[in-house]
């Protein structure tokens, strides 16, 4: 519970931590497929094989999958340190502040093979560099989220700085999103070849991306506007507790398939757009501007909706329209318009649910953290966090390595049906979320 009220300059503060993160989150979600499995044709070479390992799964795929395995250990650790820290400082406040630099270095040398030909060496580097990622930036993000239900105390005020926090990830997706963009100019200014200029793009975006990590950790005092006491509940029993709860485990498998969904869109963007409608890479910056520029003119209405009939109804639609919206990626280039109006029609109806989805899920976690708070009488919020966080970078990796596996079966003009069997598998996962979703049972 907050000791006193969080004016709008803390916020914003606040928020800006979120720009930061999804700076370099989506950097590696957009741009890590494309770096190391470029398609034919963009002055880039395959800095690793695209055989199938098993039959089944190719090298790509593995790599991202095994880099999340030491998550399932961190990060409830991470909570469970966070939630019982006595540091005179707050709870939350000293763990992020150890974890910026970390993820700078991390996220910098995951853009740095050792070779610069197709290599299985590079997978190996690559699987290792992204564990210390990984783990850097729940150290950061854990705590983080963590502190919104601390802040907040009406259902009312976690909806608006969950709202702030949305501002701040696609404000963070659109950064990321502007990277060819800014490529080109950076090629011409260091005369530097392709692979180089996007290098040196994702790395001076990745520092401003820290700058912004660093802001709520130096303008935010935690002891001034949050008095939460350490919890005492051991580690396993914590895990259990989370899980022991009904509506979270709804709450759990809904936001997976969504997170899943979301970066299979962010992976396989700039394939859309220059294999599947043969437009310019450097249309993705301004798709992911228009796309932001929706959804925040969405964001008063999601907030209206959401008291008037409750945000389980808002999510709901937000799936289904979702779901929708993946089956027209299969046909993407098939329609009777223009490729522009087919990818700007696509993007800009997705700002609505991509809005409510930002907004909304974080606000119900926080309902539900201060309702098991009340009932138990501790604040186990970075347990609860990083559970949902573990699922959340779970979604997101399984994205990544599932668009790279379906890459296999067509990523190029004239052989793209990898690409579009994407829709297919984003409109199952964004049914299966609406399933779930659906026996949440929301507390009005």
């Amino acid at each position: 519970m907050p000791l006193e009220k969080l004016p709008f300059r803390k916020q914003v503060a606040y928020a800006s931590g979120m720009i930061g993160w999804s700076i370099i989150t989506n950097l590696v979600i957009v741009m890590l497929p494309y770096f190391y499995l470029p398609p034919a044709g963009k002055g880039l070479i395959s800095l690793i094989p695209q055989v199938l390992l098993f039959g089944a799964i190719n090298i790509m795929s593995l790599v991202l999958a095994s880099s999340r395995l030491t998550d399932a250990i961190s990060d409830p650790i991470i909570a469970s340190l966070s939630d019982k820290s006595k540091h005179p400082h707050g709870r939350r406040i000293p763990f992020m502040r150890r974890a910026i630099l970390p993820t700078m270095l991390f996220f910098c040398l995951a853009f740095l093979p050792l070779v610069y030909s197709e290599s299985i060496k590079n997978g190996v580097w690559l699987a290792f560099v992204l564990m210390g990622f990984f783990i850097s930036t729940s150290l950061y993000f854990i705590p983080y989220y963590a502190l919104l239900p601390e802040l907040t105390e009406s259902s009312a005020e976690k909806v608006k700085l969950s709202s702030f926090l949305q501002v701040g990830f696609v404000i963070g997706m659109v950064i990321s999103g502007c990277v060819n963009n800014i490529v080109a100019p950076v090629e011409r200014i260091f005369k530097a070849d392709h692979h180089t200029s996007i290098q040196y793009t994702v790395w001076g975006l990745c520092v401003l991306g820290g700058i912004c990590m660093w802001i709520p950790v130096l303008f935010i005092d935690e002891k001034k506007y949050s008095d939460s006491q350490p919890a005492h509940l051991p580690l396993l029993p914590a895990i259990r507790h989370t899980f022991s709860n009904r509506n979270f485990k709804y709450y759990l498998v809904s936001d997976f398939s969504y997170y899943l969904a979301l970066s299979i869109i962010s992976s396989g963007l700039l394939y859309f757009v220059t294999v599947l409608l043969r437009l310019p890479e450097s249309l993705g910056g301004w798709l992911m501007g228009s796309m932001v520029l929706v959804s925040l003119i969405c964001y008063p209405l999601i907030i209206f909706l959401a008291k008037r009939v409750g945000k389980k109804s808002v999510v709901l639609f937000s799936f289904a329209l979702l779901s929708l919206l993946f089956i027209a990626i299969f046909f993407l280039g098939k329609f009777p318009f223009e490729p522009k109006t087919q990818i700007y029609a696509l993007m800009m109806l997705a700002g609505f649910p991509l809005a409510a989805l930002g907004i909304l899920p974080n606000a119900i976690l926080a309902d539900i953290i201060q309702d098991d708070e009340e009932q138990g009488g501790e604040n186990k919020g970075g347990m609860y966090f990083a559970v949902k966080y573990f699922f959340v970078k779970i979604g997101q990796t399984t994205g990544i390595a599932l668009f790279a596996f379906l890459t296999i079966y067509g990523k190029d003009p004239g052989n793209d049906y990898g690409l579009r069997l994407n829709g297919l598998f984003g409109f199952g996962l964004c049914v299966l979320a609406f399933i779930f979703f659906s026996r949440f049972k929301e507390k009005l």
